[in-house]
C-alpha cells in the first residue's frame, strides 16, 4: 500500500500554490529525504511539479520510461541501473493526463489532497535570494515542520539507540 504525499511549491511574492500527488514511500526518511537532498533550487523544484502527478519521487526527473519495471524486456538489474534513479510519472511514463494542481493557498492545497488520501504533505518556500529554498513537512494531525531539522533530530535518536 502507498504513503501518498504532496509536493508543492509556494509562489513567493502571490503566495499561491503549485502542488502534485505522489503515489509511493511519502513517509519524511524517503521523500522528505530526496526532497531535501536532491530538490533544494527553485529551477529543479519547478519542473518536478511541472511534470505532474507522481508514481514515485527519486532524486534525478530523468527521461520517459516504462512505467514499471514490469512493463519492460530489460532483466531487473538493467532496467534498475537504467531507471532506478528516475521519477515515474504518470503522464510521462504512462500517457495519463494528471498536470499538477494551482491552489490560492497551501491550506486550500492540503485540504484537496488529504481528500486524495495523502498522509505528507510537502512544500518548498523560497529563500530570499529566490534561487534556493527549503522544505517544510506536516502530517494530516500536525503542524508544519522543517524537513532538514526532523531529518536531523531523526538521525540524532538513531545515532542514541544504535550506542
Amino acid at each position: 500500500m502507498g504513503t501518498r504525499s504532496m509536493i508543492a511549491i509556494q509562489n513567493p511574492i502571490t503566495k499561491t500554490v503549485k502542488a502534485v500527488y505522489c503515489h509511493w514511500d511519502g513517509y519524511l526518511e524517503h521523500n522528505g529525504a530526496i526532497l531535501n537532498e536532491h530538490y533544494s533550487n527553485s529551477p529543479k523544484v519547478n519542473h518536478l511539479i511541472a511534470m505532474g502527478d507522481l508514481s514515485s519521487l527519486r532524486s534525478e526527473i530523468g527521461e520517459q520510461h516504462n512505467f514499471s519495471r514490469l512493463d519492460s524486456t530489460l532483466p531487473e538489474e538493467e532496467y534498475e541501473r537504467l531507471y532506478g534513479n528516475m521519477c515515474t510519472f504518470y503522464t510521462r511514463d504512462r500517457g495519463e493526463t494528471a498536470p499538477y494542481k494551482k491552489f490560492e493557498t497551501t491550506a486550500d492545497a492540503v485540504e484537496h489532497y488529504t481528500g486524495a488520501w495523502c498522509e505528507y504533505f510537502y512544500v518548498f518556500k523560497y529563500d530570499e535570494d529566490l534561487e534556493t529554498g527549503k522544505w517544510y513537512y506536516k502530517t494530516r494531525t500536525g503542524g508544519w515542520k522543517s524537513v532538514a531539522q526532523a531529518l536531523n533530530k531523526l538521525a540524532k535518536e538513531e545515532e542514541v539507540c544504535s550506542s
